[in-house]
């Protein structure tokens, strides 16, 4: 495994920088490995349970990404981008974001740790 990811799912739902304030990502651009892949919807900073909600726009034909907090490898605030360990296939492949369980649906959220831990 790559020592650049994250080593435990509850590491996977946790910011790596603790002073990041999750709002202010919000409107940032998402950079993966090769290239951008939308614009932060929405960010949550809940202790083991953070997360980044991606807005993909026509990249992957509007639709939304969830990704744990810990897939974050730096953010630049002068150009407003949120760097991610991922590539976009590894995005592109995530199970699907799902508005009505990504906060409180436990199995869902196990699924989607699983997925990002296992690449």
């Amino acid at each position: 495994m790559d020592s650049q990811r994250p080593q435990s799912t509850v590491d996977m739902w946790t910011f790596r920088e603790s002073t990041l304030d999750p709002t202010s990502l919000i409107g940032c651009s998402v950079e993966a490995r090769d290239g951008g892949i939308g614009k932060i919807d929405e960010a949550t900073g809940e202790a083991g349970r953070s997360q980044l909600i991606v807005d993909t726009g026509p990249w992957i034909f509007g639709k939304k990404v969830l990704l744990p907090a810990g897939v974050i490898e730096r953010v630049d605030p002068d150009t407003e981008t949120v760097y991610v360990s991922l590539s976009k296939d590894e995005i592109k492949n995530a199970p699907e974001f799902d508005p009505d369980r990504h906060r409180d649906d436990d199995d869902y959220r196990n699924r989607l740790g699983g997925y990002y831990e296992g690449i």
